[in-house]
């Protein structure tokens, strides 16, 4: 144990986790898996995990009345269609909202806590042998140490479903709206815990719905485990109509752009080879999301013989890649002579020690920090971080450290013009180490455009950097006085810099005090005072780069990268809870009114499982980055800019967050209007969260920027 972190192997895949995101229920652990980092670098401890969930009792009630309902992903259904109990809610039910289903003429109810009730766990029980593909789909995830499923119910995986619900120690299921939140859940879990989660989606059209949350964890290069149920693919074995409609001859077609790799195992047989090669993928960096279709059929096929699982410990992972000698010994040497060497780091901070790292290679250079928010790579209050300045454009060397499109740091335009140019000096050098060409798509241009680099090392930053401080160390051992003079002068004159770069942040937070609508500055703050009292989490927002600016995020798992755009946020942000559930941590979400206005569902499922989470709303009452672009299109062609608010204005009517989360169960306040109720306000929700363990939702109305 060094400076008080687990010590973690370059070799180790990022599933390790290094935050201990542990789970409680009731104040006691629940017993599933757990993967831990031993202080001396061995292999996880890994206890069996006990069933979540104990089958519920049935008991029979007369029914009254028959009827007949439709659902979209079935036929109009009576009592009992194609031998199939229909789950579909039956409408006089008593004032308790348990679920039902028509069976001969009289409902069947469950008895048991409901979804938002805490749910008993028992010992775990020796599991025993499977008996269907299903089971063996499960088996596969609880060996690879998969604790949660997200999943939206569908027919074409029910016998997925049945076996994750009834099967010891099988994965806790995330019960949600929507099956592209189930895919951002499964997105921010991993970013949070360097661990898989799971996703099941309901055939071609679950597959549709969670496209986007796909999308979105194959740009942010987050692994994901997305399962989907298929078919059946076997014509003589589907169900008229619906079976047909949702089954497509090449279902991964939808997705084969934006996933890493993906497999339809078309036995029982060739499950274990399709679910080890899936891990491997996933997480061989770069890393991004996979797809398994699992034939509908295939899983609710009984076993004729024993199906042997994989020696995980021999199918995972290669080891990460190494950058060329040479290569590194060129870098070195150029960062060392460099007068204005400056650092610009995108997913190394994916590993936990690179923040501490790039901190110490900053500081053996007197070299600046520009940290592109993809994941954290260094402390926002280090002395040497100067992101938000424009250190970049009179750096004489710039390094990249994994970027994925460097162009968002080494380009600018001029807006309204849709063109780009140079932000660097002339003569000025460019190094990159990243994977380069190993993360770049045919057909999205997520990379970027192809920038010219004097240098290129294709590797894994957390294998080149500890590399290159140590030959940067051994440089710098035998460098002149006169030179190391000069190299001091400079640091000295970045640390001055960082700091009235912070105190201007700080003085703009002082000029826009008592604003109303409240400043985002002003809001940062307020969340801030509060927050710093706590072992806390940022998940994903940043209040326009506020929090970055006044907070001071100095640990590796404060904060696992910005955020991804509207429909992504409130999904990422339970994932990031849900892996530090049970931790006592604080987890924040500084959340856009717009984003939470695609997905508001989703705050059922913080309240379901018992994922605590503190929502402060951004509520600008607008989609104004695009109201910014419709202002910039008046002016440029000179139509009236007063008129740039209609079709992104969300003022009239107002959403009433607070409303909407007290609906799902959450704490909630607001609207607030006045800047001076807001701490307050964000403070009494803190507690409850921390200290009641619910969710709770500050609404806080907000200027456009």
């Amino acid at each position: 144990m060094k400076g008080g972190q687990a010590t973690i192997r370059p070799s180790e895949a990022l599933d390790r986790c290094h935050l201990m995101a542990g789970d409680m229920h009731g104040g006691e652990e629940t017993g599933r898996r757990r993967l831990a980092v031993e202080e001396n670098g061995a292999e996880p401890a890994d206890a069996d995990g006990a069933a979540l969930f104990r089958p519920r009792e049935a008991k029979a009630v007369p029914e009254d009345r028959e009827e007949r309902l439709h659902r979209g992903d079935g036929d109009a259904v009576g009592p009992v269609v194609d031998g199939e109990l229909q789950l579909d809610a039956i409408a006089d039910v008593s004032s308790h909202s348990g679920h039902g289903t028509v069976c001969n003429g009289t409902r069947v109810t469950q008895e048991g806590p409901m979804p938002n009730e805490a749910v008993p766990v028992g010992e775990a029980t020796p599991r025993p042998a499977p008996r269907f593909g299903s089971d063996v789909v499960v088996d596969l995830l609880i060996d690879q140490g998969i604790r949660y499923v997200a999943l939206n119910p569908g027919a074409s995986f029910r016998g997925l479903h049945d076996s994750l619900v009834n099967r010891s120690g099988a994965p806790e299921l995330i019960l949600v709206p929507h099956e592209k939140i189930a895919v951002n859940i499964a997105h921010g879990y991993a970013k949070a815990s360097g661990q898989l989660m799971a996703a099941v989606l309901h055939d071609t059209v679950g597959l549709l719905h969670g496209s986007l949350g796909i999308f979105t964890a194959y740009l942010d290069r987050s692994p994901v485990l997305v399962l989907g149920g298929a078919g059946p693919m076997a014509t003589d074995r589907r169900r008229p109509w619906i079976d047909w409609i949702h089954t497509s001859n090449i279902q991964a077609n939808a997705v084969r752009d934006f996933t890493k790799w993906d497999d339809q195992p078309s036995s029982i047989a060739a499950l274990p080879q399709a679910f080890a090669r899936a891990r491997a993928v996933a997480l061989t960096e770069p890393a991004g999301p996979v797809y398994l279709a699992l034939d509908a059929d295939l899983q609710e096929q009984p076993l004729d013989e024993p199906v042997e699982h994989p020696d995980w410990a021999r199918v995972g992972p290669g080891r990460p890649i190494a950058p060329e000698p040479a290569g590194l010994e060129e870098l070195s040497e150029a960062l060392v002579a460099a007068e204005r060497p400056v650092l610009v780091a995108g997913y190394a901070g994916r590993d936990p020690r690179a923040m501490t790292w790039i901190g110490e290679l900053a500081e053996l250079l007197g070299a600046a920090v520009v940290d592109t928010n993809e994941r954290l790579n260094l402390a926002t209050n280090h002395r040497l971080n100067l992101t938000g300045s424009r250190v970049v454009e009179t750096a004489d060397l710039v390094l990249l450290l994994d970027l994925k499109d460097a162009s968002r740091v080494l380009l600018t335009s001029d807006p309204p013009v849709r063109r780009a140019r140079s932000r660097l000096a002339p003569g000025c050098l460019v190094a990159d180490i990243g994977f380069n060409e190993h993360q770049t798509s045919a057909w999205i241009h997520d990379s970027g455009p192809h920038l010219p680099a004097d240098l290129r090392l294709t590797a894994d930053t957390s294998v080149a950097l500890p590399m290159l401080l140590d030959r940067v160390r051994d440089r710098l051992a035998s460098e002149p006085p006169k030179r190391r003079r000069v190299r001091d002068e400079r640091r000295a004159e970045l640390v001055a810099e960082h700091e009235e770069l912070r105190a201007g942040w700080r003085r703009q937070l002082a000029a826009r005090a008592g604003e109303r609508p409240i400043s985002p500055p002003w809001l940062a703050a307020a969340v801030w005072n509060v927050v710093r009292h706590h072992d806390w989490v940022l998940t994903a927002g940043t209040l326009n780069d506020w929090a970055l600016r006044l907070w001071e995020i100095d640990q590796p798992g404060r904060h696992p990268g910005r955020s991804l755009g509207t429909a992504t946020q409130i999904g990422i942000s339970l994932g990031v809870a849900l892996a530090h559930r049970g931790t006592g941590r604080l987890v924040v979400d500084l959340q856009p009114d717009g984003d939470l206005l695609f997905d508001a569902a989703a705050l059922w499922v913080a309240s379901a499982h018992q994922i605590p989470l503190l929502v402060v709303m951004f509520n600008n009452r607008a989609y104004y980055n695009d109201w910014e672009h419709q202002i910039r299109m008046a002016t440029l062609r000179g139509s009236d800019p007063a008129r740039a608010h209609i079709g992104v204005s969300l003022a009239a009517p107002a959403p009433d967050f607070a409303t909407l989360a007290r609906s799902f169960d959450w704490h909630a306040e607001g609207p607030i209007e006045d800047p001076m109720a807001v701490e307050a306000a964000i403070e009494r929700a803190a507690r409850v969260v921390v200290e009641m363990g619910r969710p709770a939702l500050v609404d806080v109305v907000c200027a456009h920027r």
